[in-house]
């Protein structure tokens, strides 16, 4: 009558093997640790103990972490109120990880549930089998991390003898038998990468020319979609794949390269030319980036939601910065957005001017000021061919719009928009008013030469001397510029670095 009344004790049996080795076999590990496992538990019969039907078995899952699929089901049931004891074989078949150990053992505690391993007979409910188990899971772990330095040291001796230990298979190898082997095909397309990037010598041409030939990264049979490649060459894969010495026959090991046996397909002087020119690249990028002093940096994106990275270009001795969408700079013109590069002088001085008025603070406040509210209140900017659109960093993300108009015949270039069509332009304002200011500085003795003026404003003498031409220019012209009357031939950009002594021709070059 007591047995009849006795609650019965479900009993979860966990199954796990490391390796797939011997699983194909009808009678194989996990079968023989859930057979002792139903023994067990049949010795208990007497205490209502049962095995449930849902099997929990991890076929080839390592026991150093707890990514199992056998074992989070095994978890969700127990939240779920559906186990009372889990039987294992041995306790590393659970984990061989002391911290995961704990975890597990906190989750079981919760839940009052008892784990019991049937080679080992303990029980975790009680002060005793808990410090048990802790001592044999330190040992476990530690048999984990001796296997783990065994394994890392035959990978390293055979990494300095040259053979092929697994990894990644580089485009124009396969693997066969243990060994990297040439694919003809791959190596030609190998070696095209290389000619054309000594020929273009730029990484956005050479990704424009190989999307026009239709190569591609390297193919693979894997069962995860994104892992297949056969996709387009972005910069990282591109300046990989440029730089890895496996090409010349040689395999890598922490930090240092050794003769394979593997066959080369490049040739040295052609790695070498090719990495020669990736040092000249990088050099020039890091500097070009550590010297922009861009205002916008990280803040300003494209219609297309690509972030727009500053640089600049030198000509004639004239450095223009400028923001230009990393689509564009990943060679990805169809992925950029519709105004894919814009001057940075210009949209700067627009976001500045928008915020000191959305602040109502006054024309007089330093620039130095403006700038540091201008980090400081915007969370981004969007660059649209008719707006621009200016995000603030506030609760109710507050927009603020600017209309203008990109140039389509000169590129992306800020122009004033109808709204403006009778204001002075402010850049050409400036330029006349610093350059009649040095005029008056060179005449007062304040300044001895061009190159004394550019030391004290920090530019360069020939910016100073192009600039200066603002001051000679006709009379007529600079009273259209201070109303705002001017025509559109007058802008800043497209009044020549050269203008005629006379008035009259003067007049005439700018079409006024």
């Amino acid at each position: 009558m007591a047995a009849s009344n006795m609650k019965p004790v479900r009993c979860a049996i966990y199954t796990r093997k490391s390796t797939e080795h011997g699983l194909e076999l009808e009678f194989n590990s996990l079968d023989a640790q859930r057979e002792a496992c139903e023994a067990y538990i049949k010795s208990q019969a007497s205490q209502g103990w049962r095995v449930l039907p849902q099997p929990y078995d991890d076929p080839a899952f390592s026991g150093g972490n707890l990514d199992r699929p056998a074992l989070k089901q095994l978890l969700a049931d127990i939240e779920a109120g559906l186990i009372d004891v889990i039987v294992v074989y041995k306790i590393d078949r659970l984990t061989r990880s002391l911290a995961d150990f704990a975890k597990l053992v906190e989750t079981f505690d919760r839940k009052s549930i008892s784990f019991v391993a049937v080679t080992q007979q303990f029980n975790t409910t009680s002060s005793m089998g808990r410090l048990t188990l802790n001592v044999l899971l330190s040992f476990a772990q530690f048999e984990r991390e001796l296997a783990s330095e065994r394994v890392r040291d035959k990978v390293a001796a055979s990494r300095r003898k040259g053979k092929w230990t697994g990894g990644t298979v580089p485009l124009g190898y396969e693997a066969k038998e243990k060994k990297l082997v040439i694919n003809l095909k791959e190596a030609e397309t190998v070696r095209t990468i290389f000619r054309q990037y000594i020929a273009l010598k730029s990484f956005s041409r050479l990704v424009q020319n190989l999307d026009q030939r239709g190569i591609v990264t390297k193919r693979r049979d894997t069962k995860v979609p994104k892992f297949r490649g056969g996709i387009p060459f972005t910069y990282g894969p591109l300046a990989h794949l440029l730089k890895n010495r496996v090409y010349l026959g040689e395999v890598h090991h922490d930090g240092k390269w050794y003769p394979a046996e593997h066959k080369s397909i490049l040739d040295q002087k052609s790695f070498d030319q090719v990495q020669t020119l990736l040092a000249e690249n990088r050099v020039t990028t890091q500097t070009r980036r550590s010297t922009s002093g861009a205002l916008l940096t990280g803040k300003i994106l494209d219609d297309r939601g690509n972030r727009m990275s500053p640089s600049f270009t030198v000509k004639n001795g004239i450095r223009y910065r400028f923001y230009i969408s990393r689509a564009l700079m990943r060679g990805r013109k169809t992925q950029a957005g519709s105004v894919a590069r814009i001057p940075a002088q210009a949209i700067e001085n627009l976001v500045i001017t928008a915020i000191r008025e959305h602040l109502a603070l006054d024309v007089q406040t330093p620039d130095d000021q403006l700038r540091h509210l201008v980090v400081d209140s915007v969370a981004d900017v969007v660059v649209h061919p008719k707006k621009i659109m200016i995000r603030l960093q506030s609760d109710n993300a507050q927009t603020i719009e600017i209309p203008w108009q990109a140039s389509v015949k000169n590129g992306p270039a800020l122009a004033p928009s109808s709204n403006y069509a009778d204001q002075p332009d402010p850049k050409l304002l400036q330029a006349i008013v610093r350059a009649h200011a040095w005029l008056r500085d060179l005449k007062l003795g304040k300044f001895d030469s061009v190159e004394a003026i550019a030391t004290s404003v920090k530019l360069h003498p020939k910016v100073v001397r192009q600039e200066l031409r603002y001051a000679f220019l006709a009379p007529s012209i600079t009273e259209a510029i201070l109303t705002g009357d001017q025509p559109p031939t007058i802008t800043l950009a497209r009044i020549p670095k050269t203008l005629p002594l006379a008035w009259s021709g003067q007049c005439r070059t700018l079409g006024f």
